[in-house]
């Protein structure tokens, strides 16, 4: 065991490598170099139990997320995570296994993402599952020097498509604005901005736009760079109407496509006011930028988004394939508020659960350790989400190794418009956007 350990983390190693020599654009996205130590256990909570995962010991995970920043937060994953401890333990656990949930707050810093890790590695965690962090380049490395795979993370660094321990359920970042592109280039009659974080994640965003704007005949998006933690843009809403009518008139027909995350209701507050001068001008995002709660918050049908184009990874909300993940609500989130059925890391979260179980349950009589659950991940077999994604099943490398995301298995985004201030499906099924993402320049 030791050995194949010592194997594979040096294997890892060689291939984040030759990703940071060989890749451009993991030079853009990467996040930086690690920094100073925090305690282990600052932010960070657990659903009780004992730690192990043999025999029939309870299973040790962790799932973390930045909770109560200025910044983007997602603090229904952990929520929704010891929700589903406590729903499975109810039933019997996973395969006899009792399930111990860890959960940590990530705080939007390396310091916090890596302290996060850390602790994953000492309590013996057999993976992470469903997780956010922008902060890749601070939680891999220890993930990797482990060997805890890394299920279902929100998909908005590059390192969730190339590290060979991270098994994604969705297509990120780069396949919603991709879907949206392709939406955009046959519906938006003028300019498109694209609003953006200016981080070193915002800076990938971009060139997956433009391939879908591309693949329409559309001209590509003006790149309006914004604070990811601003309380006020107004300035950014100006210029961004700007350039999407092409002059400031406000006579133009464009788009302004605003992927802020969290901070998305401050600058659709500053858009608002601003757009009554632009009356012809229309919006398009994509999830987990908006959802429904905020469609209502800025005026429903009467509001900014109305008519607005949103790609998503999964159906709406309100689809009957959600009715799992909602009766694991019901029966064990209690009282806790902010868990949303809606959000799409909540909803990320129990696709990833669901992956991890059913890995587990394919070891049969085995021991549940980091090392066999990433064998039974890597083993060929697919897994299903009773229709929330395409089956996936994941390889060393795929066909979007050539743009960097040699993880990505999952493509595939839904397409959902604003009517009458709800979301609804604009059109049945999945799209896949792989061609799409072949074509996006990242050089």
């Amino acid at each position: 065991m030791t050995g194949s350990r010592h194997t594979f983390t040096r294997s890892a190693f060689l291939l984040r490598f030759l990703r940071g020599r060989g890749s451009a654009r993991a030079a853009i996205l990467s996040v930086g170099a690690l920094a100073a130590v925090a305690s282990l256990t600052a932010g960070c909570g657990v659903v009780p139990g004992i730690t192990g995962g043999s025999g029939d010991d309870p299973i040790v995970v962790m799932t973390w997320a930045p909770v109560g920043t200025a910044a983007t937060n997602k603090p229904g994953m952990p929520a929704f995570a010891r929700a589903y401890a406590r729903w499975i333990n109810a039933k019997g656990g996973i395969d006899g296994h009792k399930l111990t949930v860890l959960t940590c707050n990530d705080h939007n810093t390396t310091v916090s993402a890596a302290a996060c890790a850390r602790r994953a590695v000492k309590e013996k965690a057999v993976a992470v599952v469903g997780s956010y962090s922008q902060h890749s380049d601070a939680f891999f490395p220890h993930l990797e020097g482990s060997g805890i795979p890394y299920i279902g993370g929100y998909g908005v660094t590059n390192e969730e498509f190339t590290s060979p321990l991270s098994y994604p359920v969705n297509g990120g970042q780069p396949a919603l604005l991709a879907g949206l592109g392709r939406q955009l280039a046959t519906t938006c009659t003028g300019p498109v901005t694209l609003v953006r974080p200016d981080t070193i994640a915002g800076d990938a965003l971009p060139p997956m736009l433009d391939a879908g704007l591309k693949v329409g005949g559309h001209d590509q998006a003006a790149d309006q760079r914004a604070a990811e933690d601003a309380t006020d843009y107004s300035l950014q809403a100006d210029q961004a109407l700007d350039a999407a009518t092409g002059s400031a008139t406000g006579t133009g027909k464009g788009c302004v496509v605003p992927a802020l995350g969290d901070r998305n209701s401050t600058f659709m507050d500053s858009f608002r006011r601003s757009r009554e001068d632009y009356p012809a001008v229309s919006t398009g995002t994509v999830v987990g930028s908006v959802d429904q709660t905020l469609i209502d918050a800025s005026g429903g049908g009467s509001g900014p988004y109305e008519g607005a184009y949103v790609t998503g990874w999964y159906p709406v909300a309100t689809d009957k394939r959600w009715d799992g993940m909602k009766k694991v609500i019901s029966e064990s989130a209690f009282t806790d508020t902010s868990i949303d059925p809606a959000d799409t890391g909540v909803q990320t979260t129990w696709i990833a659960y669901s992956v991890f179980r059913q890995a587990v349950e394919s070891l049969g009589d085995g021991e549940v350790t980091a090392d066999s659950v990433r064998g039974a991940l890597d083993n060929g077999r697919t897994f299903t989400t009773d229709g929330l994604t395409p089956a996936l099943r994941w390889k060393f490398t795929g066909r979007l190794a050539s743009i960097g995301f040699p993880r990505m298995t999952n493509a595939e985004v839904t397409v959902q418009q604003v009517k009458q201030g709800r979301l609804a499906a604009a059109r049945k099924g999945f799209v896949d956007v792989t061609t799409t993402l072949e074509r996006a320049d990242v050089g």
